[in-house]
């Protein structure tokens, strides 16, 4: 029998390695579009995936990459724009789904799986990336009219090896002096394991009744974002002051930040944080039979050194969770 081929948009990166990695394991080939191949050579050892150098904005383009595909997965995403007037928010999260739609629509390709976010709402009134994440849902549903079979994913901050978010404040914190600024400490996560959330798109890949559905993806508990610092600076051995920030010292960090190379921390990051970033119905890993992962059970693999670190009991006790 043929293998179903699924092409990927925003294969080549953290999530989608994981993805495509799984999807291979089950007997799918991979189309995998990728701005350049030098950003996917952690794909190059999987023998069904082909890594192809295209630009997904082109609409001429997704349609010939389309063409041949069972189904198609978006995990294209921004954490940051250059400026801060949520165009290039827009230009990523809404247009480039508008335009995969179309693309889907004259091949004739039913199947869509997208990359949201926890508390994705058109109608947010400040963060860009929520605001955009939003306008991207309400495209997807209103194809669905046409025909389009779609499956929203909305997690919460994602960690595993290589994350973006325990290896970031690894990195600030041990560059960092006695003392440690922290915005936003008291925000709410629901970390959920790279892992869990790649069995979760391919899973419903096979689920009819995961047409039209949206899941929220969370760790089995909910943290501060202080105490996930802490955790951070416990696991790497250093020794730092947290000092938590008030709200307005914390939008005056974001607007400073904002201008050092990188945007370690912005405005638009500092919007997002006011809301927090918790499952509010069912939890989806649930809903598809996926044991959530604990983040203890990981992070010290990739983060610590062993030993006693690896269990950290006192960080699990003092956890501060609803």
């Amino acid at each position: 029998m043929k293998s179903k081929m699924i092409l990927m948009l925003g294969g080549t990166g953290f999530v989608g390695t994981h993805i495509a990695n799984l999807l291979t394991r089950q007997g799918y080939r991979v189309r995998a579009l990728t701005r350049s191949r030098e950003h996917g050579r952690t794909l190059w050892m999987m023998p069904t995936v082909d890594l192809i150098e295209a630009d997904i904005h082109d609409p001429v383009v997704l349609e010939a990459q389309c063409r041949g595909c069972e189904a198609v997965i978006n995990l294209v995403g921004i954490l940051n724009e250059r400026g801060d007037d949520g165009s290039e928010f827009h230009h990523v999260h809404a247009e480039l789904p508008r335009k995969l739609i179309e693309a889907c629509e004259k091949t004739r390709i039913q199947r869509l799986l997208h990359m949201s976010a926890l508390n994705a709402d058109a109608e947010a009134p400040a963060s860009h990336y929520l605001k955009s994440k939003g306008e991207a849902e309400n495209i997807i549903r209103e194809a669905s009219g046409s025909g389009l079979q779609f499956s929203l994913f909305r997690p919460s901050v994602i960690f595993g090896p290589e994350d973006s978010f325990f290896n970031r404040f690894a990195r600030l914190l041990r560059f960092a002096p006695y003392f440690f600024p922290l915005s936003c400490p008291f925000a709410r996560f629901a970390p959920v394991y790279v892992g869990d959330v790649a069995q979760a798109f391919v899973k419903t890949l096979k689920l009819p009744a995961a047409s039209g559905a949206s899941y929220e993806l969370c760790g089995p508990r909910r943290y501060l974002l202080l105490d996930l610092v802490q955790y951070t600076a416990e696991l790497i051995g250093v020794r730092r002051r947290i000092i938590p920030l008030p709200d307005e010292a914390s939008r005056r960090l974001a607007r400073w930040m904002e201008r050092v190379p990188g945007k370690p921390f912005s405005l638009d990051n500092y919007r997002s944080l006011q809301v927090d970033s918790v499952c509010r119905g069912e939890n989806g890993l649930q809903q598809l039979h996926i044991e959530p992962t604990s983040l203890e059970s990981v992070v010290p693999l990739y983060l610590g050194k062993g030993g006693p670190r690896a269990g950290y009991a006192d960080f699990r006790s003092a956890a501060r969770r609803q």
